[in-house]
């Protein structure tokens, strides 16, 4: 569970220091922006792939050596001479830092006793969602008390740690060895796979800044990744890999799952990325200054996981799910009454209820997939708890891609739209332009030196005060749009069918086993 943190962390925090990154290390918008696409595109690649190698090595063996890896390349990584290794070292951290969700997890499954089941759900997901809210206020102190550098040393250090839990944990065993008569593991359809998925990922990421199918870059990426993932389709059905099992993925509910799983992602852009844009692009905080807006939801975040991991035990998943969802979607509601005059503080009553619904949503979503395993028996056969593992490692960061690539391309739509609008009230020569300019004029002549000066400066804030205002209205339009989101999610959870077995039923008959 701390390999899980540690990868979240660190794609956290090259997504909240990317501005102080970007002055540290003397790079370009352009080429800054790719710091972290490439780490995202090494989790992306390792994803399908870490599958492949949990199966023919074994998690302990992969784990140690990922982790000693991960460790040694985020120590170096402040030290790289030029931008080209530090791109390469990113992509060698999270090709290293990509095995930890979906191998640590897998183990975790197959080896906690069950009656212990809905404590782990609990800890892993306070463990995923409270590292989220954390990035900001924890950049802001490193900068201030340390330096840019431990944005990469703070995993070096914990790391190790990891591989300690790791070394005595996880007892060593055999190398799996293929059944008589069982078709060898290839690598060559799961590479195919993670080449392609890493593609398409990075041409997500980059499609806002590249001008999508106006670039050369995208067309290729995507051209790319989509044959390449062909390729790999067509392989399995020619050549089956005896480490995967699609059919397995085939039942209604791990792909209900899976869409929920995007909703998740998609609502939680709310926390992590709307509230922080609007407070740094209106109201000009920095990351320390935005920290505390985020970082108290950790707290509520955790006593309504407990909730729901009590409620697991007592009630149907469902319930408990369209109840975190719910919250969100109203949180998002109430943010959707914002105006530019809202600063931090104003946020709190809507993001109560938003930590309230993130964290029974995401414990009741842990939660249902766990039950899932459990009921389809999945439990006690390790090539379809990998694919299982596999299968959601890549919805989680494909599907929060997709998210994160449309929510940026929403908001600047919405706010060229808004823009548009207003500019069509604040033309020159219009009165009600005319007596703004001419108040704005006045209150600047006793800093200017002539009368034009002066003009041009109001000229700038009236510009200044529109652009704030479209902004404003654009980040109004995101939270009605996850509002939407939420009640398309409800549906989805609708649709789910009634799990065979409870929690409830099983705690009772491991209850009545140790009577």
């Amino acid at each position: 569970m701390l390999g899980a943190a540690l990868a979240t962390f660190l794609g956290r925090l090259l997504s909240v220091g990317i501005a102080d990154l970007r002055g540290a290390l003397h790079l370009d918008f352009d080429g800054a922006s790719w710091i972290g696409t490439s780490y995202n595109m090494g989790l992306m690649f390792v994803g399908p792939f870490s599958v492949y190698l949990g199966g023919l090595l074994g998690p302990r063996r992969v784990l140690l050596a990922c982790a000693g890896g991960f460790s040694i390349f985020c120590l170096v990584m402040p030290f790289a001479a030029h931008f080209s290794m530090l791109i390469t070292l990113l992509v060698l951290s999270g090709l290293t830092a990509g095995t930890f969700y979906p191998l640590s997890l897998s183990f975790i499954l197959r080896n906690i006793p069950q009656r212990y089941v809905l404590y782990g759900i609990s800890v892993y997901a306070i463990d995923i969602v409270v590292t989220t809210h954390i990035a900001h206020s924890y950049e802001g102190w490193l900068l201030h008390a340390l330096s840019w550098r431990w944005i990469f040393w703070t995993d070096a250090v914990l790391a190790p740690l990891m591989m300690l839990f790791v070394y005595l944990g996880i007892p060593p065993q055999p190398l799996p060895q293929p059944k008589p008569g069982q078709p060898r593991p290839s690598w060559r359809g799961f590479l195919y796979a993670s080449v392609g998925a890493a593609m398409l990922y990075g041409a997500l990421d980059q499609g806002q800044r590249l001008d999508w199918w106006h670039s050369g870059t995208f067309v290729a990426l995507v051209v790319s990744g989509m044959f390449l993932v062909i390729c790999s389709a067509v392989r399995h059905f020619m050549l089956p890999n005896p480490l995967i099992n699609f059919p397995f993925l085939r039942r209604s509910t791990p792909i209900l799952l899976a869409f929920v799983l995007i909703f998740f992602r998609f609502l939680l852009l709310s926390a992590v990325v709307v509230v922080p844009s609007y407070l740094t692009s209106v109201q000009g905080y920095s990351n320390v200054e935005v920290g505390p807006v985020l970082l108290w939801l950790a707290i509520p975040q955790v006593l309504a996981g407990l909730l729901a991991v009590y409620l697991l035990g007592r009630v149907d998943n469902r319930i408990i799910l369209a109840a975190g969802f719910g919250l969100m979607g109203l949180g998002c509601l109430m943010n959707a009454n914002l105006s530019s005059d809202w600063s931090g503080t104003n946020f709190m009553a809507s993001q109560l209820v938003l930590s309230l619904g993130e964290g029974i949503a995401f414990n009741g979503l842990v939660g249902s997939i766990v039950l899932d395993i459990l009921n389809s028996g999945a439990m006690g056969r390790g090539i379809d708890l990998l694919t299982f593992s596999g299968f959601f490692q890549t919805i989680r960061l494909f599907g929060g891609e997709i998210g994160a690539t449309f929510m940026g391309h929403f908001l600047q739509t919405r706010e060229m739209y808004h823009s548009n609008i207003l500019g069509l009230n604040v033309q020159s020569g219009s009165l009600a332009a005319n007596e703004r300019i001419a108040a704005l004029t006045a209150g600047m002549q006793a800093q200017a030196t002539t009368s034009d000066v002066a003009m041009g400066r109001a000229s700038t804030l009236l510009a200044l005060t529109v652009r704030k205002q479209a902004f404003t209205l654009a980040v109004t339009d995101c939270f009605l749009l996850l509002g939407c989101a939420s009640i398309a999610c409800l549906i989805v959870i609708a649709s789910m069918e009634p799990a065979k077995t409870q929690y409830k039923q099983m705690m009772a008959a491991l209850k009545a086993q140790r009577t």
